[in-house]
């Protein structure tokens, strides 16, 4: 006798696969947090008030920004292994001590973050802008995460927001404007500036200032 034919599970229980599947990544996550906090013990030790950039690329913008800034500890995160690769590299030939790049997912790392590790300036060179209407939902700035970056924020801890895209410009305008942890400042100019390997690739550079309110 032949075997019954193949069922596949997804079919045979799609909400309990569903539920199988959000538990799964729930707990991977939670375990990327959990390394996390365990590499910021020791990266960020004795650190209370961190330079962040989210998404730091190959690393040239937070290396000329922690050499120009000695006095600040900045720390730099991007989820691409090659690039933080080279960022590492240029802050090894550099030989600056007040710099960090790590690999971590940016939500990920916030949720890591100890409340004595607070941030004071948060820089987001431009992010991918997800233009499609469907994908806009994976744009960082939301109401969520600006949230997380207020938490572990410190009261007038100042939010840089560079980007070329007008729809994404528009889009993380309204949603500060709307967040109640959060005031938009008109007129500052770019506190820092330093060519980068995606800058160079830009058409246009738009920005928003945004201070962590008490």
């Amino acid at each position: 006798m032949p075997p019954p034919p193949f069922r596949s599970l997804t079919k045979a229980m799609p909400e309990q696969t569903k539920v199988m599947g959000k538990d799964w990544a729930e707990a991977r996550r939670e375990g990327s947090v959990d390394r996390l906090r365990l590499t910021l013990q020791t990266a960020l030790a004795n650190q209370t008030a961190i330079t962040f950039e989210l998404g730091c690329g190959h690393g040239h913008w937070l290396a000329a920004y922690g050499a120009a800034h000695p006095t600040e500890f900045c720390v730099g995160i991007d989820l691409v292994t090659h690039r933080v690769e080279r960022s590492q590299r240029k802050q090894a030939l550099a030989k600056l001590t007040n710099v960090v790049f790590l690999k971590a997912e940016a939500t990920e790392f916030l949720d890591a973050l100890r409340p004595t590790q607070q941030l004071a300036k948060i820089f987001i060179l431009y992010p991918d802008p997800w233009p499609k209407k469907r994908h806009q939902k994976n744009r960082f700035i939301n109401a969520a995460n600006l949230d997380r970056l207020a938490d572990h924020a410190v009261a007038g801890a100042t939010l840089h927001f560079r980007t070329d895209s007008e729809a994404y410009h528009d889009w993380t305008r309204e949603h500060l404007a709307a967040h109640p942890r959060w005031q938009l400042v008109e007129g500052t100019p770019w506190p820092f500036e330093r060519t980068t390997f995606f800058e160079d690739m830009m058409k246009a550079k738009r920005d928003l200032l945004a201070v962590r309110l008490p």
